[in-house]
């Protein structure tokens, strides 16, 4: 019972300024939202649609916050927040298609009800993650302070989504970069079946503002002229005084998490309390008694809400269904990258890879004024390595940006910026850290173009690898998380020259990449590397030595270690080939040198089972049977956490071993 409000059960209307036409578009825009669910629901029953998540009794909140809001201010709502899409006055038609799963929709059929955003109407849709969403506001208002727009953001969750790390970690940069959001719970007294005393034990979820510095406010969420009025002056004040505000509405779901769930857990008393509360028809009843709307006119007018959903419903249902294309599925996977060759310059400078890293960056930064760059102590410190030293005299802080510990926070950001027409690159300290931001890697970067046609374009820079004694959290290499997973691009050099030609197209791609950066060679390795800006394609790898006797594919570090025993056995006849991107692969040039050597051994850093030298030796099995003379090997680390002590790291490590393994398949 702890939901139930001291207050009366009615509602208390002051209609303050409000004319006449604003008092009557509230009400029509609660009561569009409701009779859809109406007719939702009983196709729902009928097997017409295949799932439901109703906002019946909050339609208050999606419509009161949407109606407060600019039409070009973004707006990151939640599953039952169908009014904001109404509000926004999406037709009804391309909704009901999206439901469906036609191609009217959003999503092409590619995901579900709410699981869609759309730029068309400012609106960024959730995924099921929950939690990212409120880094990705963070990174939509970074890029409006960034455009001095004086625009506000509204991003949406629920009571239950407050417990995840990711809303912690969005206040709390929300808070130190004094961003333009505004945090929006729907406090709706159950996450699925566990009572929000269950979920937190303060008295209100606003009052986790405080321990953030950001203002916190609570809204009665079934009072539609209350949460409209104040969220108007709430948003009126943020685009003066840029800052973020947490506010918690207090509501009540009156059906199911989903309608397959049912309500049987909640006390019928709650139940009778907040439908007495129903934020339509006690605002009705208030119109009526204002003289605002007759009954006349409202039934007129349901009437014809009804004829719409009708009308929308019978157009969505004649569509075709979603043509079912090979080709097109696998193309849309990616965003259209064409990629346009930057010759690189004649003069060069000798650089450490590390130098040329930094030197790319540079050059990209000078080239690209809507690029960010993030991370932990990138700023006035220059990194952890020093790559970014010097950048923010050259480029300011609004541009080079510190941030607190939140890598999944700071990831989600990259994609709200990349969703504002920004372009992000994210540093983990650590490739070890990402582990920390797997999840809005995964589940927004890599399926964002292929879900609703949004670009993530963001580079995430990983400084990887062992060889320097950091023990088992500092010290991995970690491609193989990424490289399994439709949506990224993963890059992986070995040399100075490539590490600045590939940054630079990272950074020109507007798909997310993985940038891996092995620290053992930051300092070791020197190349000639060209001044100013160059690029180099992706899926094209270096052939280093030509050989004729075997074929040796690496990439990082283990191209270093396989250079140096070719350099003790000088009689290996030996193509030597140079991943440098590991997606996409360059399958052919790996063809076209095992059909000529007849062999091919594959050395990687990471543990054996589960990395891509799996892959690339099934590749090579399917694709070159006929021409090989001896199994294809993998070369690999081994299985167990990377140790610091030196001589345990040496033999935990490839380099080691692969001398033996190749002599071994030469002699096959």
């Amino acid at each position: 019972m702890d939901h139930i409000s001291k207050e009366k059960s009615q509602l208390q209307f002051d209609k303050l300024t409000s004319d006449h036409d604003v008092l009557i578009s509230l009400y029509h825009n609660m009561l569009t939202p409701r009779l859809i669910e109406e007719k939702m629901l009983v196709l729902l029953r009928q097997g017409k649609i295949s799932k439901w998540f109703s906002g019946i009794g909050q339609e208050a909140i999606s419509v009161g916050v949407t109606s407060a809001l600019e039409k070009d201010e973004y707006i990151l709502p939640m599953h039952r927040n169908l009014g904001v899409f109404t509000t926004r006055g999406i037709p009804l038609y391309r909704l009901f298609s999206q439901w469906q799963g036609k191609a009217n929709g959003f999503t092409n059929g590619r995901d579900r009800s709410f699981h869609f955003g759309t730029q068309e109407y400012n609106l960024v849709g959730m995924i099921s993650h929950l939690g990212p969403q409120m880094g990705v506001a963070c990174g939509i208002a970074l890029g409006n302070l960034l455009k001095k727009n004086h625009k506000v953001i509204a991003v949406f969750t629920g009571e239950g989504g407050t417990s995840e790390g990711d809303f912690h970690e969005a206040l709390n940069v929300a808070s130190v970069w004094s961003l333009p959001v505004l945090f929006c719970i729907e406090n709706n007294g159950y996450g699925l079946s566990t009572p929000t005393s269950e979920q937190y034990n303060c008295q209100h979820l606003a009052d986790r503002g405080l321990g953030y510095g950001i203002e916190s406010h609570i809204i009665d969420g079934n009072n539609i002229l209350e949460i409209y009025h104040k969220v108007s002056e709430l948003a009126k004040s943020v685009r003066e005084n840029p800052r973020p505000i947490l506010i918690e509405f207090k509501t009540f779901r009156m059906r199911g998490h989903e309608e397959a769930s049912g309500t049987k857990y909640v006390p019928q008393e709650l139940m009778d309390h907040w439908q007495a509360k129903d934020p339509i028809e006690n605002y009705k009843d208030y119109l009526y008694e204002q003289g605002v709307i007759t009954e006349t006119k409202d039934l007129e007018k349901r009437s014809a809400i009804k004829s719409e959903i009708e009308s929308h419903w019978k157009q969505a249902k004649e569509e075709r269904t979603v043509a079912v294309d090979l080709d097109t599925e696998l193309k849309d996977v990616y965003k259209g990258f064409y990629y346009t060759e930057k010759q690189p310059s004649s003069t060069t400078n000798e650089l450490r890879l590390i130098d040329a890293i930094s030197d790319g960056l540079k050059e990209a930064m000078q080239r690209n004024d809507n690029l960010v760059i993030m991370g932990q102590d990138i700023a006035e410190y220059g990194g952890v390595f020093k790559i970014t030293e010097g950048f923010v005299e050259a480029f300011g802080k609004e541009r080079v940006r510190n941030t607190p510990i939140c890598e999944s926070a700071i990831v989600s950001a990259g994609y709200g910026l990349a969703v504002n027409d920004y372009k992000a690159v994210v540093e983990m300290q650590f490739a070890d850290f990402v582990s920390s931001g797997f999840n809005p890697i995964i589940n927004l970067l890599a399926k964002s173009n292929y879900r609703w046609g949004q670009s993530a374009d963001v580079v995430v820079r990983m400084p990887c690898g062992a060889g320097v004694g950091a023990g088992p959290f500092h010290s991995q290499t970690n491609e193989a998380w990424f490289t399994k997973t439709p949506g990224l691009k993963v890059v992986y050099p070995a040399f100075p020259y490539d590490a600045k030609g590939l940054l630079a197209t990272a950074i020109e791609d507007p798909n997310p990449v993985l940038f891996f950066e092995h620290k053992a060679l930051y300092r070791s390795i020197r190349q000639e590397v060209p001044e100013g800006y160059y690029n180099l394609p992706f899926g094209k790898a270096s052939v280093l030595q030509d050989g004729n006797d075997i074929t040796i594919i690496s990439y990082g570090a283990g191209v270093h270690w396989a250079l140096e025993v070719l350099g003790n056995n000088k009689e290996i006849s030996a193509d030597l080939i140079d991943l440098r991107t590991l997606q996409p692969l360059d399958t052919e040039t790996l063809y076209q040198s095992v059909q000529k050597t007849g062999k091919a051994i594959i050395l990687q850093e990471d543990s054996m089972f589960g990395g891509i030298a799996s892959d690339i030796s099934a590749l090579i099995m399917e694709n070159c049977f006929e021409y090989l003379d001896a199994p294809v090997r993998r070369v690999a680390s081994i299985e167990t956490p990377i140790p610091f002590e030196p001589n345990l790291e040496a033999q935990y490590l490839a380099k080691n071993r692969f001398e033996k393994e190749l002599l071994g398949l030469l002699a096959y």
